[in-house]
């Protein structure tokens, strides 16, 4: 794979913030993310262009997080494990997790596994999500 986007906290931010309004841009037709923390309505047309480098950029999670037609093994994995890489390295803070977390589920890349509701429930009363 040639020029593939690196999983980094800048690399993150800086999709996050291309894919956002502009000020004094109309914000009637946005896509709605509820990440953990943040909830954010991004620009439609500048969430699809970017697609391909979210989709890279989730690509680098452990294999865990990822869905397998295949096999019911992998139901996902908690938010907390998403600040590691597959091969282990750092990339980011749970802030920079948020933000890939809000570009995914945007995307159409990524689901939860259990409504907010229940997160509760759930270790440290965060979700567990899965890369689709």
């Amino acid at each position: 794979m040639a020029d593939r986007l690196k999983l980094t906290s800048e690399n993150v931010s800086n999709l996050f913030l291309k894919c956002l309004f502009l000020e004094g841009e109309d914000t009637t037709n946005f896509v709605k993310a509820e990440g953990v923390a943040i909830t954010i309505g991004f620009h439609p047309e500048r969430l699809r262009t970017n697609k391909t480098q979210i989709k890279e950029l989730l690509d680098q999670l452990p294999q865990r997080f990822r869905k397998s037609e295949a096999s019911s093994e992998s139901h996902g994995w908690s938010f907390l494990n998403a600040c590691k890489t597959e091969k282990g390295i750092l990339w980011g803070q749970h802030k920079n997790v948020d933000e890939l977390l809000c570009l995914g589920l945007a995307s159409g890349l990524i689901e939860y596994n259990l409504p907010r509701e229940i997160w509760v429930a759930l270790p440290s009363g965060v979700p567990y999500f899965f890369i689709k």
